[in-house]
């Protein structure tokens, strides 16, 4: 198996979105792990990707903006949330690129209940907030349902413009899809965005069970990699079988 090279720019297209959304004020904070510890978490048929022979686990936080079917405008209210994920980075049989979400948080029940019934991805509904001051922002997160009681609190300043993202940088960033169970099955659904407009930043405060709630073993010293991203404007393709 061949696997698809890493690349800032999608390598297809997305021409008859099924899902568009903004993805703002994101932060990536990212930690190595064994391969042989995610693998058996991921879909069948899907393999750890990894990066100079480690795979990563990544804690995303961001606001969710503007999310509507199709290409119609954002559902008002229902379309606009802040949203936390704990992710892991896959490649299929055809050796196509993706991300495997272990976990996904968002601060509305609908979304939440839609993505798990619809994609058979595993959301939960959760108090969220999303704070930004100049050039720290911080991100809390209490969960309501499955599985009350579980927390988070991330907390970053943020730095200069990455004007040249390493191969790390890319490697954790531009995916362009990702492997899901789709009733039973497992699936891939395509997503197009901009390059990532990305920033060096620094962890003040990172907190919680949230690694822990979504199987993970705790990660072992400091991050391997802190990145913020103003956003960017996604579109999401149809789900095609494995």
């Amino acid at each position: 198996m061949t696997t698809e090279t890493v690349t800032p720019h999608p390598p297809e297209r997305v021409d008859r979105p099924l899902l568009t959304q903004s993805w703002l004020d994101l932060t990536f904070v990212h930690w190595q792990v064994g391969p042989g510890d995610v693998a058996p978490l991921l879909p069948a048929g899907i393999v750890p990707d990894t990066f100079d022979g480690s795979a990563h686990v990544g804690l995303v936080a961001f606001r969710m903006h503007g999310t509507g079917p199709l290409r119609l405008p954002g559902v008002p209210y229902l379309g606009s949330f802040a949203e936390t994920n704990v992710r892991l980075y896959s490649v299929d049989a055809q050796g196509r690129r993706g991300v495997v979400f272990r976990s996904l948080d968002a601060a509305r029940l609908v979304p939440a209940a839609l993505g798990r019934l619809s994609f058979g991805l595993p959301y939960s509904w959760s108090r969220m907030a999303v704070e930004r001051e100049r050039d720290r922002v911080a991100y809390t997160l209490a969960r309501r349902a499955p599985r009350r009681g579980v927390r988070s609190r991330i907390e970053v300043r943020i730095g200069e413009p990455l004007d040249e993202p390493g191969e790390l940088e890319h490697f954790l960033t531009a995916r362009w899809a990702l492997h899901s169970r789709v009733f039973g099955r497992t699936a891939r659904l395509p997503t197009t965005h901009p390059r990532w407009r990305l920033h060096r930043a620094e962890l003040s405060r990172c907190e919680g069970d949230l690694l822990r709630a979504a199987g993970l073993p705790e990660p072992a010293g400091e991050p391997v990699s802190v990145l913020h991203s103003p956003g960017v404007r996604v579109r999401f393709g149809r789900p095609r079988r494995v």
